[in-house]
């Protein structure tokens, strides 16, 4: 199982079940009502390139219709320097432990190698865990290839909010967020292990899965998500981290406000599909859930 599927599937996914890429050849917009009231809800990807930079019309037209616009965490509000003082604290290592100490001996060197080819010294890493040197190894590797969160789609919905003065609110913080990480500890050296082989295939894992984003290829996204999200140790515990217990939390703020507010739901794309997804617990609490 690739457990870096699963972290790249909440950055990079859209998968929509049900509906073929023949049908709808774009990313997903779906209109949530109750009481003759309207809300949208829309899956995003938080990098790009700069060919995904502007919404798709029918998504600011629907932003135009809302009074407030609802994202995970919103960033746009977090200063560069507030962001390091309130990430730095879940990134270290605690209790004496270090990078070297929580990898393997082999996977250690692997990536002690890696760094010294770009000239980076492993060593201004020593005390940071895992899933951060893993997060800093993506970044590198899509700013490499003209991919950033610049051109990602929550930020642009975020931008688009403020350019036409339309208010933001956030489902969680970022501590919350950083904490989700922490609960995947368990899975550190797995998780190195398993950057490098997505990372030397990633004209499968990366590039693949953004194509089928910008297509609307369903099939393949499915097939993504299925493999991510087995019924193994890992695919079991970071559903229910990153996904079950998220979405159950967002369902319980979003039901007491849809119907009676008019919203603008930005979520990474993998919170909507699935028995646990944001789609069936809003229609299976009687809201009328329909793409557009």
């Amino acid at each position: 199982m690739k457990f870096i599927q699963r972290i790249n599937a909440l950055f990079f996914v859209l998968l929509l079940l049900g509906f073929s890429q023949q049908v709808f050849a774009e990313p997903g917009l779906w209109k949530v009502e109750k009481n003759g009231i309207a809300s949208y809800l829309f899956g995003t990807v938080h990098v790009g390139d700069k060919s995904m930079q502007g919404l798709p019309s029918k998504v600011t037209n629907a932003l135009d219709k809302t009074d407030k616009v609802i994202v995970e965490v919103d960033i746009s509000a977090i200063s560069p320097v507030d962001m390091q003082r309130r990430s730095l604290p879940f990134m270290m290592l605690k209790d004496g432990k270090t990078l070297q100490s929580e990898l393997s001996e082999a996977n250690y060197a692997k990536l002690q190698k890696y760094f010294a080819d770009k000239s980076i010294d492993i060593a201004m890493f020593k005390n940071l865990a895992p899933w951060a040197v893993m997060i800093t190894m993506m970044q590198m590797e899509f700013q490499k290839v003209g991919f950033s969160d610049q051109y990602g789609i929550d930020k642009q919905v975020l931008a688009y909010a403020k350019d036409h003065k339309i208010s933001v609110g956030e489902l969680e913080t970022l501590e919350r967020q950083m904490e989700m990480f922490e609960h995947l500890a368990i899975m550190n050296d797995k998780m190195i292990e398993e950057t490098f082989a997505q990372l030397a295939d990633a004209d499968t894992y990366f590039f693949g899965l953004i194509n089928a984003w910008k297509s609307g290829d369903m099939e393949t996204l499915t097939q993504f998500y299925n493999e991510s999200f087995d019924d193994s140790q890992y695919g079991e515990l970071s559903e229910q981290v990153m996904l079950i217990d998220r979405n159950n939390n967002w369902v319980e703020q979003l039901s007491k406000r849809i119907g009676k507010e008019k919203l603008f739901i930005a979520v990474g794309a993998l919170h909507l599909p699935e028995q646990h997804g944001l789609l069936k617990q809003l229609a299976d609490k009687g809201f009328t859930v329909t793409r557009i």
